[in-house]
């Protein structure tokens, strides 16, 4: 089993940056793959960005590529995304997810997810 805390979200003026956080604990062969999604009220949830764990290939949604980046600290367990030059659309629910192989970028290819962070950014 895989448990997915996230952390770092809040309210933050537009133009302004946030970096969350997601703390990973569990079988590490079924977390090769992180992901961060995010949902906005009465939308789908949006894939936002990946990470090979391994090996640290990442992946970004051409939403938010040169604007978001994913990293990681392996000794920490822990995924982050740093979140740059934030818009009032970049509002939403934000969500962890675990896979065992980043072999898509769909909320069914993440087996685990946090309870997610709320980003809110005003204008």
């Amino acid at each position: 089993q895989v448990h997915l805390v996230e952390s770092g979200g809040g309210s933050v003026q537009a133009g302004g940056s946030l970096r969350l956080s997601c703390d990973a604990s569990g079988d590490i062969a079924s977390r090769n793959c992180m992901g961060w999604f995010r949902q906005a009220p009465g939308k789908e949830r949006d894939w936002v960005a990946a990470i090979n764990t391994r090996f640290g290939f990442t992946n970004y949604a051409d939403s938010v590529r040169g604007q978001f980046t994913i990293s990681q600290d392996n000794a920490k367990n822990t995924v982050y995304l740093q979140m740059n030059s934030l818009i009032p659309e970049d509002s939403a629910m934000y969500y962890c997810a675990a896979a065992r192989r980043c072999m898509g970028w769909a909320a069914t290819d993440f087996a685990y997810w946090g309870q997610g962070t709320q980003v809110t950014v005003s204008s």
